[in-house]
């Protein structure tokens, strides 16, 4: 087996927990501005954050932002910072329904007090909740 073939190493708890970092602090800056181009509809008016069309139109935004770099590339920026990368099992390309799932699922993982992404301490292959429900792994890339 040559060094290409060898399959790449599951990314630990760290290396998520900092790709989650540098993704959040993109997320935020992007949720400024997609508030920022609703501004001239409410003339000027600051809009309320219980307002549920609101936080559905954040909603859907984030899950753009995810999806969108997950299906094409599998990385998002913060990934691409830490060296890592989702993947379909079997090393396929990440569908838009692997990352629908992956994306409700990793809420859920945060929404148990991190319940989901602990879990990887204690899994064989280092596998979130969301990873093992949508079917998709995240390594390691090499330098």
């Amino acid at each position: 087996m040559n060094e290409t073939e060898r399959p790449l190493p599951p990314a630990s708890l760290l290396r998520r927990l900092g790709a989650v970092l540098y993704d959040t602090l993109i997320l935020i800056a992007l949720w400024f501005l997609a508030t920022a181009i609703l501004l001239p509809f409410t003339h000027g008016e600051a809009l309320e954050s219980g307002n549920p069309l609101y936080q559905t139109y954040l909603f859907l935004l984030t899950f753009i932002f995810f999806a969108g770099f997950w299906t094409r590339g599998g990385q998002t920026l913060g990934m691409m910072a830490w060296r890592i990368r989702v993947v379909g099992r079997e090393g396929k390309p990440v569908t838009l329904w692997n990352a629908l799932l992956r994306f409700i699922v990793a809420i859920g993982s945060w929404a148990i007090f991190g319940l989901g992404f602990f879990w990887s301490l204690f899994e064989a292959n280092k596998r979130t909740w969301h990873d093992l429900y949508s079917e998709t792994d995240l390594v390691v890339l090499p330098k």
